[in-house]
Formats: structure tokens, C-alpha cells, sequence
């Protein structure tokens, strides 16, 4: 198989893993690149996998994805208006659209002391596990399980706690021109042009 066919075959996998099972790009690549045998730098990109995850939901998902997309996104809003001073900007599935009833919610917030975010959590009595991101380069994570009566289901949602700094780079566009976050008032104007369509 050549590379480039490799390429789309773990993209497409990989983007099964990831609306079936909630994985992450990350994750899901690699478990895909294990079952079909490729080595790394037959990987694709984020946007190439991205891209299989919206043909997947097209194809099997359209009638369920856009309520629990808009569950998730009222969700992330909550919590964004609950950390409005830690600056915070939804990243992940639900922002990009691609969210499902298995994605986690992801929530930057960018802090000029990093124990900040953690100490207001403890203030307003709201139970976390804190660990490090992973992939996300060692940053210090709370994760909070959130009931959901929408979809009827936990939810996980991961807040990734980062310097202040570090806001200016975050807004990178991808190589496509999209943001990969978007802060509350970026969110509630993608959930009023969901509803108008």
C-alpha cells in the first residue's frame, strides 16, 4: 500500500475511533496506525482526519450529531460563563463541529497563575481530578464530570489550564484558515448560526 493510501486508511479509521468511541485526534491515529500496521510518517494530519470524521457523521450520523453538538456546546458555554475570569475558549470537537454524545468538552484557561484556576474550582465546591493533558505537552488538567439531561449521559469535560501568554499563539488559525478556539462569545455566535440553519 502506498503511503498515500496509508494516509486516507488510517484518516478514515482513525475517524471512526473517533465518533464511535470518542477518541482524540491523537489517540485515535495511533490506534489505527497499530491495527493496520503503518509506521509514523504515514500518519495524517488533524485536518486529513477531521476531514474523514464530517464525511463519517454525514454518512451515519446526521440525524443524531447536530442535537448532541448543540448539547455539548450549551454545555461548554455554562462552564465558560462560570470561568469567565480565567479567560476561557472552547477547543476540541466542540468547537470544530464534530462533537457526538462521546466527545469530551475541552476548555483552555489562560491564567497568570497557574494555581489560580484550581483554587476556584475548590471555592465553588465543584469536585475535579487533577492530572497533566498528555498530549497536551504536560499542562496541568482538571477533569469534571458533568451530568448532561440532554443527552442523558455524563459528560467529561477537560479543563486545560495554560499561561496567559500562551493566548496569543492558541489563536492560530489551521492551515484551512479555521481557529481551533474560540472563546464565549466566538461560541455563542457559531450555537445562533447553528439554530438559523
Amino acid at each position: 500500500m502506498s503511503t498515500g493510501s496509508m494516509n486516507r486508511t488510517i484518516a478514515a479509521e482513525a475517524a471512526r475511533l473517533v465518533v464511535d468511541s470518542g477518541l482524540e485526534y491523537g489517540q485515535a491515529k495511533a490506534k489505527a496506525a497499530r491495527a493496520l500496521g503503518a509506521r509514523r510518517g504515514e500518519w495524517p494530519s488533524n485536518e486529513a482526519v477531521e476531514d474523514e470524521v464530517r464525511e463519517h457523521l454525514a454518512l451515519f450520523c446526521s440525524d443524531t450529531q447536530p442535537a448532541e453538538l448543540r448539547a455539548l456546546r450549551e454545555l461548554a458555554a455554562r462552564w465558560m460563563e462560570r470561568l469567565e475570569a480565567f479567560r476561557p475558549h472552547l477547543g476540541g470537537a466542540v468547537w470544530r463541529g464534530t462533537a457526538t454524545r462521546h466527545s469530551s468538552v475541552h476548555i483552555d484557561l489562560y491564567c497568570d497563575d497557574p494555581k489560580s484556576a484550581p483554587i476556584a474550582l475548590l471555592n465553588l465546591g465543584v469536585p475535579h481530578a487533577f492530572g497533566d493533558a498528555g498530549g497536551e505537552d504536560g499542562l496541568p488538567v482538571m477533569t469534571i464530570t458533568e451530568p448532561c439531561a440532554a443527552l442523558a449521559e455524563t459528560v467529561t469535560l477537560h479543563l486545560i489550564v495554560r499561561d496567559t501568554d500562551d493566548l496569543r499563539g492558541a489563536l492560530r488559525p489551521d492551515s484551512r484558515g479555521r481557529s481551533w478556539r474560540g472563546d464565549l462569545a466566538a461560541l455563542r455566535q457559531r450555537m445562533m448560526e447553528d439554530g438559523c440553519r
